[in-house]
């Protein structure tokens, strides 16, 4: 019988996702709500954010001793949670291992024709109703062939059953954040605050090239009541005292009814937490008069995804947006005082120094307070895939962390591409340390808080051998507000 399901975050670390902070798997958060309501017994267990080897890895799930472990992982944490995997089945004789997420839904034949050994089963779309069906089928020791949104191996073979529906009612999801160990959790400008991850819509229903998402929810999209969200926001403040939420949504923003509705009750009740969020450019011009409500209902940063900063790209990437909508959006977010951030893709096929130096001078034009250079990673289900496949230089998935360069251009070399990118970063904060001057006093700290990030901890030291010595002004500045250690 199938009773303690443990819920395990691959040990993966890539550094992109890693530069903001720390924040729990929310997936493992749904989905040990449902396994739990339907009788159950999950237990999430943090591999990564705990920085775990294999070994202690081994000696927690010894102790835990789950009947039945599960990961999910995107493309690059893909080969570390196989190890993880690989682990559970060493130390737990009999035990039943599944994975799940978005590579594993679209590459399920190649998960299981490689990773048979140890993966009994692939989850594919949403899990809540999925794995608990699942799990009552395994200990009925009925035939898994009823349960919609699996796949595995029948008689030798990759099989998958039909997909499943979408979860319709996302406020009916239960959720289990008491399982969380919420120590773990920061939000790294703002240490002394716990940093949590949540869930307000689901989908995407654009149609952008580069992206898995849009492909993964069908172009769907459905959405939390407003009220359940402030719910939601209001509890982690109160049982958790959870300080900072990051939205995970690809597009919160997209019912401007609902979206108005959810600004109106953050003021109104006073909720206090920070947010942090992305959203579509086109969304921040349409709510331009409401822009000072942003920052009245305490939304600091906000993500928008420019990506490219010329427009023949844009159209490749079939974003459906202008680089004028993208530099209005990042102005109407300054002049509000919220924290912008975008990210520009480098590494094309057809991309030279030029074309990398034309990107850079337009990031310098949009002025984003925050820009990330990442190389364009080839998601082998992505629309793009065929395009970029004859230059990709490395099939090792754990490089696909928009940060190693996995495609060439046709003009230079990985390494001459490496060398323009760490250029880009290292000028365009040198470059923002001398307006620091001029910002408010919440958005200087901020700032310094994440140069000292970027210099000293993120991925940029890691992979690219960091931005250099920081400068002596610098380090005057962090140690008059205490950050000099």
């Amino acid at each position: 019988m199938i009773r303690r399901i443990a819920l395990v975050t691959p040990p993966y670390h890539s550094g992109v996702v890693e530069t903001a902070g720390s924040w729990p798997n929310v997936a493992f958060v749904y989905m040990a709500g449902a396994l739990r309501q339907a009788g159950f017994e999950p237990v999430i267990y943090d591999a990564m954010t705990a920085d775990h080897d294999l070994e202690r890895i081994a000696n927690e799930l010894e102790r835990i001793a789950p009947d039945m472990v599960l990961t999910s992982c995107y493309t690059p944490s893909f080969p570390a949670g196989m190890r993880l995997l690989e682990v559970a089945k060493q130390v737990l004789p009999g035990v039943v291992t599944g994975v799940g997420g978005v590579h594993a839904h679209f590459m399920w034949r190649e998960v299981l024709e490689r990773h048979s050994d140890v993966v009994d089963f692939v989850f594919r779309g949403e899990g809540e109703v999925t794995v608990p069906e699942l799990v009552r089928c395994l200990d009925e020791r009925d035939d898994p062939r009823k349960v919609e949104g699996i796949a595995f191996l029948l008689d030798g073979i990759p099989f998958a059953t039909p997909p499943r529906p979408f979860v319709q009612d996302l406020d009916s999801l239960p959720t289990a954040w008491d399982l969380v160990e919420w120590s773990l959790y920061r939000f790294y400008p703002l240490p002394e605050k716990k940093l949590a991850i949540m869930s307000t819509s689901r989908g995407c229903n654009q149609a952008c090239t580069f992206c898995s998402q849009q492909v993964f929810w069908k172009r769907s999209w459905r959405a939390r009541s407003p009220m359940s969200v402030i719910s939601e926001l209001e509890m982690l403040r109160d049982r958790f005292d959870v300080g900072v939420v990051m939205f995970s949504d690809e597009n919160p923003t997209l019912d401007p009814v609902r979206w108005h509705r959810i600004l109106d009750l953050l003021i109104e009740r006073e909720v206090g937490t920070d947010i942090l969020m992305e959203t579509r450019v086109d969304d921040v011009l349409r709510d331009k008069a409401l822009i000072p409500r942003y920052r009245e209902a305490n939304i600091d940063h906000v993500y928008v995804g420019v990506e490219r900063t010329d427009q023949a790209t844009l159209d490749l990437f079939k974003k459906n947006t202008s680089v004028q909508m993208g530099k209005t959006s990042i102005e109407l977010l300054k002049a509000n005082d919220i924290i912008t951030e975008t990210s520009l893709v480098l590494g094309l096929p057809d991309d030279t120094p030029e074309m990398i130096e034309a990107t850079f001078q337009l990031a310098l034009h949009y002025d984003p307070d925050l820009a990330f250079f990442l190389t364009i990673a080839p998601w082998p289900y992505a629309d793009m895939y065929a395009d970029l496949k004859p230059y990709i230089v490395s099939y090792d998935y754990e490089d696909y962390n928009l940060v190693a360069p996995v495609v060439k251009p046709k003009e230079m070399t990985t390494d001459e591409l490496m060398t323009q990118i760490i250029e880009c970063y290292r000028r365009f904060y040198m470059g923002k340390l001398k307006t620091v001057s001029s910002m408010s006093k919440f958005k200087r700290d901020y700032f310094m808080v994440t140069m000292k990030l970027l210099m000293e901890n993120s991925y940029l030291k890691q992979f690219m051998g960091g931005l250099g010595e920081m400068p002596a002004e610098v380090r005057s500045m962090l140690a008059d507000m205490g950050l000099d250690q």
